[in-house]
């Protein structure tokens, strides 16, 4: 595995491969990797001949407040775990290689997409970090495909806008949430919990499962989904900042299922951590007012 600094030395490592035609895979991360990345990684290295992995705390997602000098970061022990799951480029840039003095662009997606769920919490300034990154990213290898995991399930929506609006010539693959044996959703944010508020954010993933079990019930109404998610975060003492059902298909308010697949999703705050997770509910055929 290389590790590469800079663009210039990552464009000097790619030249051959891309010469040669060979189909090239990114893995964007803001490190600290856990299993939910080395799933990615691990579909990229299936997948392609070349895999990179970018590793970058994009200051520009992160708004005042949050958590961006806190964030955990370990580069030694990410490069050794990238190398073992075979991992052929590592490009770890710096804030002033990727914003430069007098950066003055950024990439915006509509707010039908990113002003609801996670842009109406953490504002406008969040994807627009994130999609601006990604476009830097995408500008930069090149990739036929790039991978994300279904967690953040809201961004890999607006990157999938941005591709498709912009003409990006890359392939989205998004790969199922990596969880716990007891259900919590891998993140590199639940570094920051106690044994105790562990326990307590078990009830994200919980309310999650409810949803499902009323979406199998044939109910009609999402304030249904969202109820029972709401009942076992309140019973384990959580207020979460949002719980919604929304269209999984592009996040537009829905007034009633019917048969297309809906997405719960959830934020909240456990200690100093603050989680996100979400199910995508695909109602049967018996919620359809159009089947017989």
């Amino acid at each position: 595995m290389k590790i590469v600094r800079s663009t210039s030395e990552l464009r000097e490592a790619m030249a051959w491969p891309r010469r040669e035609g060979k189909r090239i895979g990114l893995v964007p991360t803001m490190g600290y990797f856990h299993e939910g990345h080395l799933s990615l990684i691990r579909a990229a290295r299936r997948d392609c001949a070349l895999v990179v992995v970018s590793l970058f705390v994009n200051p520009t997602q992160f708004g005042p407040g949050e958590d961006l000098d806190a964030y955990p970061r370990d580069e030694e022990r990410d490069a050794e775990l990238a190398e073992r799951e075979g991992v052929d480029l590592l490009w770890i840039p710096s804030a002033e290689q990727m914003y430069p003095e007098g950066f003055a662009t950024t990439v915006e997606v509509a707010s039908d997409l990113t002003g609801v769920l996670e842009g109406a919490h953490r504002g406008p300034s969040h994807f627009r970090g994130v999609t601006t990154i990604v476009a830097k990213l995408f500008n930069s290898v090149q990739p036929d495909v790039a991978y994300f995991g279904r967690k953040d399930a809201q961004q890999a929506l607006v990157i999938q806008r941005m591709i498709e609006d912009l003409d990006f010539p890359v392939e989205i693959r998004v790969l199922p949430t990596v969880r716990e044996e007891d259900g919590l959703a891998l993140s590199t944010r639940n570094a920051y919990l106690s044994p105790e508020e562990r326990e307590c954010a078990l009830a994200i993933s919980r309310g999650l499962r409810a949803a499902e079990r009323v979406g199998d019930e044939g109910v009609t109404s999402p304030d249904a989904l969202v109820e029972a998610a709401m009942t076992e975060l309140r019973n384990a003492g959580i207020e979460p900042e949002y719980v919604e059902a929304r269209s999984a298909e592009d996040l537009s308010p829905i007034a009633k299922l019917n048969g297309r697949p809906v997405l719960v999703a959830v934020a909240a705050r456990v200690g100093k951590a603050r989680l996100i997770d979400n199910v995508v509910i695909t109602p049967t055929s018996a919620n359809d007012p159009t089947e017989p």
